[in-house]
C-alpha cells in the first residue's frame, strides 16, 4: 500500500463538480479513488472499503467534515484525513488537527497542494499502522500475531522461560501454534545460535520413531545399510521439539526418560553411549493428566516434561486477535498471489467474529487463504469467506426488549445472546459483559 498507485482515497463533498474535479486530479495522481456526497455515506464506504486518506468538505448537510473525522475514528482510528474549507480560519484549522487531521487546506488551492497533502496523510498512516503492528504483535517476529491479554501472557512466560534450560510442555488445542511458541522459546534462548530440530511424533510410525530421535547403527536392522545420527544429536547445542508427545510408544518414553535425566542415550543397534546437551520443548493437544489416570503415559516421564507449562488459548477465546491475524494472512497471501488486495470488509470480519473457529489459528489462515485467491474486488467480503463460515446461523447481535420486561429477565436475554456469540463459551461471555463466571451459572439455573 505504499505506492499511490494502491492507496485509496475516499472524497467526501456535497458539490458535484467540486468532487468530479477532486477526484480527476487524484486519479491522474495514481490514487484509488472512492466519492460520497455527504458524512453518513462516506461512513458506509469506511466500513466496506479499505480507505487510507478520506478528503472531506468541512460544510455538508447530514454531517460535516468534522463529525465524519470523529464518527470514522471510533472503528477506523488508522485512516487519515484531509479536511478541505472554503471558509478556514486558524481555529477551525486547530481543532481539525485536534481531532486528528493529517492535514487542513483552505480553498481554493493548486492540486500539486492537495496531491503533497493526501502523500502526507498516506505516510502518516504507514508510521501509525507500522507503529501498532509493533506494538501489538510482541511475538510477530517469531510469527505469533495477536495483541489480546491472553495472548500477550502467553508471550510474557515464553519470554521469562527462554533464556533457561528447562523443558518446557507446550498444550493447546490443535492450530493454536505450539510449534511458533517453539519457535520463539529458541529464537530468544541462549541457544538460538544452535540448531532448532522438530520432529512430529505423530508422523512416523512406532518402529521407525525411536531410530528418528535416537539414531541407528548400520545393520541395526533390516535396510539400516548406513550410520544414522538420530535427531538428539542433530540438536546438539540447541533445541529439539517434539510435537504431539502423547504419541510415543511405552519403549520410546523410557529412552526419553532418560535423556532428559542423563542427557545420554545408545543409538539402535549400538554399544557406544552417547552425550547429547539439548533443550527439549514438547507439545501436545492431548491430556497428558487423563493418559497418565489410564498408564497410558508415565508419571516419571510426565513430570520431567512439564518443568514450565504453557497453555494456548484457543481462538475462540480471543477473538480480539481474529482483526488482526485475517489481516496478517491477507497481507502473506496477497504477495504469494500477486493479488491487489486491500483489506477486509466489515460484514467479513463480523462473520468471522462470530464463528466459533474449532481450526483455531489454522483454520482461519486456510480461509484467508482461500478467499484472497476467490476475491474478484480490491476487499475480502462475505462471499469470498467458506460457506462453513458465513452459512451458520448467525446469532443477532442486538437485544430487543419490550417496555415492562422486568430488569432480570432483561439480564438473562441478554447472557443468553452473548452465549450464542460466544459459542456456549461462558469465560467469553463473561468477559464481553464485564461480569464474573457465577453470574452467568447463576442465570442459567434459573
Amino acid at each position: 500500500m505504499g505506492a499511490p498507485g494502491v492507496a485509496t482515497v475516499l472524497l467526501v463533498d456535497d458539490s458535484a463538480s467540486v468532487r468530479d474535479s477532486l477526484q480527476r486530479t487524484l486519479a491522474r495522481a495514481g490514487y484509488t479513488v472512492l466519492v460520497s456526497g455527504n458524512g453518513a455515506e462516506a461512513i458506509e464506504v469506511l466500513r466496506r472499503h479499505g480507505v487510507h486518506v478520506v478528503v472531506a468538505d468541512l460544510k455538508m448537510p447530514v454531517m460535516d467534515g468534522m463529525k465524519l473525522l470523529t464518527s470514522a475514528r471510533a472503528f477506523r482510528p488508522d485512516v487519515q484525513f484531509v479536511i478541505l474549507s472554503a471558509f478556514g480560519t486558524v481555529e477551525k484549522a486547530v481543532e481539525a488537527m485536534k481531532l486528528g487531521a493529517s492535514d487542513f487546506l483552505v480553498k481554493p488551492f493548486r492540486r500539486e497542494v492537495l496531491c503533497a497533502a493526501v502523500e502526507k496523510a498516506l505516510r502518516n498512516w504507514h508510521r501509525r499502522v507500522d507503529a501498532e503492528a509493533e506494538a501489538a504483535t510482541p511475538g510477530a517476529d517469531c510469527g505469533i500475531v495477536g495483541r489480546s491479554p491472553a495472548l500477550r501472557q502467553v508471550l510474557r512466560l515464553v519470554r521469562r522461560v527462554a533464556p533457561a534450560s528447562a523443558t518446557v510442555l507446550v498444550e493447546g488445542e490443535s492450530g493454536t501454534g505450539k510449534e511458533l511458541v517453539a519457535d520463539a522459546l529458541h529464537r530468544w534462548s541462549r541457544r538460538a545460535g544452535g540448531p532448532l530440530v522438530k520432529v512430529s511424533c505423530a508422523a512416523l510410525p512406532e518402529t521407525l520413531l525411536e531410530a528418528e530421535l535416537f539414531g541407528h547403527e548400520r545393520g541395526a536392522f533390516t535396510g539400516a545399510l548406513y550410520l544414522k545420527k538420530g535427531r538428539f544429536e542433530l540438536a546438539h547445542g540447541g533445541t529439539l521439539f517434539l510435537d504431539e508427545v502423547a504419541q510415543l510408544c511405552p519403549a520410546v518414553q523410557v529412552k526419553l526418560l532418560r535423556v532428559l535425566q542423563a542427557g545420554e542415550f545408545e543409538r539402535l543397534g549400538g554399544t557406544h553411549t552417547l552425550r547429547t546437551d539439548v533443550r527439549l520443548v514438547a507439545a501436545t493437544n492431548a491430556s497428558l493428566e487423563a493418559m497418565l489416570a489410564t498408564g497410558r503415559f508415565r508419571e516419571d516421564l510426565y513430570y520431567r516434561l512439564n518443568v514450565v507449562r504453557i497453555h494456548l488459548p484457543p481462538l475462540r477465546e480471543r477473538r480480539e486477535d481474529i482483526p488482526l491475524l485475517a489481516e496478517h494472512f491477507v497481507a502473506l497471501y496477497r504477495r504469494r498471489n500477486g493479488k491487489a488486495i486491500e483489506g477486509i470488509s466489515g460484514a467479513a470480519l463480523d462473520a468471522m467474529r462470530d464463528y466459533a473457529w474449532p481450526g483455531n489459528v489454522r483454520e482461519l489462515e486456510h480461509a484467508i487463504e482461500r478467499a484472497v485467491v476467490l476475491a474478484e474486488g480490491p476487499v475480502v467480503g462475505v462471499d469470498d469467506l467458506p460457506a462453513g463460515i458465513t452459512g451458520h446461523e448467525h446469532a443477532p447481535r442486538e437485544v430487543r426488549v419490550p417496555l415492562g420486561t422486568t430488569l432480570r429477565e432483561v439480564e438473562q436475554r441478554v447472557i443468553e445472546r452473548t452465549l450464542a456469540q460466544t459459542g456456549g463459551d461462558k469465560t467469553a461471555a463473561a468477559a464481553l459483559l464485564g461480569i464474573g463466571r457465577r453470574t452467568i451459572y447463576r442465570h442459567l439455573d434459573h
